[in-house]
């Protein structure tokens, strides 16, 4: 299997506080990855530092697959909170911002990225409220909007910092349902993720990591007690049966 992203001995600090330590990390290609672990475990700063956001003071991050010069390789949807909803923006302008990779910042989007980031709308069930501005949406509302300029990017490898965060259980279905369909297409999702009770349900690969990397691979193999007990350093045990879930 091919491997999308290699993360090989990143190490990030803030002053001098180690907030993630040598991590080696390979990323397979049409996953969808979960990255779990504690608060203050270091995983928005690992999607960050895989987005060259945030430069570690060690290590390397590639991506073996990208084409030199490749735009909109990456799409990233980030956290709600990070997001200044007072900007006086409608949803259609933030869906448009998608298609920047493709066009460069100063050319006009033309009639047809429009309509594209129209039908993006409509799929993650915002349609009627492109002329809306994103002060005025719920919560779920706006993640759904930061879905569809996700979309429109059209990207291979897809970040998302905690999508579900504060959503009603509607919207939660709608990006599951996307991210299984980006996944149909041969593209790979990666999702800072912290409901331990749906990494089964909805990924494949996970990553568990507390500032340095306890465990990656297959859900099936890697997200066992054990592995939930050194991550978040408890003694009980976390996780439910496997047959509890049939």
């Amino acid at each position: 299997m091919n491997t999308i992203v290699e993360v090989e001995d990143i190490t990030v600090a803030y002053d001098t506080k180690p907030v993630l330590w040598d991590i080696d990390l390979n990323i397979p290609e049409g996953k969808l990855v979960a990255i779990v672990g504690p608060n203050g475990a270091g995983k928005t700063t690992l999607l960050k530092t895989l987005l060259h956001l945030i430069k570690p003071i060690s290590g390397e991050v590639r991506f073996p697959l990208k084409a030199s010069g490749a735009r909109g390789y990456v799409g990233y949807v980030p956290q709600s909170n990070s997001v200044d909803w007072d900007f006086p923006t409608t949803a259609l302008d933030v869906a448009l911002m998608g298609s920047y990779g493709r066009l460069g910042w100063f050319r006009r989007p033309k009639k047809e990225d429009i309509a594209f980031a129209k039908k993006m709308l409509d799929k993650v069930g915002m349609g009627e409220y492109c002329d809306r501005q994103i002060s005025r949406l719920s919560g779920g509302q706006q993640q759904r909007v930061f879905l569809a300029r996700a979309l429109v990017q059209d990207a291979q490898l897809y970040f998302m910092d905690e999508p579900f965060k504060g959503v009603d259980a509607k919207t939660e279905r709608v990006i599951v349902d996307l991210m299984k369909e980006l996944q149909a297409q041969g593209k790979t999702i990666v999702v800072v993720h912290h409901d331990l009770e749906t990494v089964r349900e909805y990924f494949d690969h996970l990553v568990l990591i507390n500032v340095r990397l306890i465990a990656q691979g297959e859900v099936s193999e890697v997200f066992t007690d054990e592995n939930i007990k050194k991550t978040y350093q408890v003694q009980a045990p976390l996780l439910k049966k496997e047959e509890d879930y049939e």
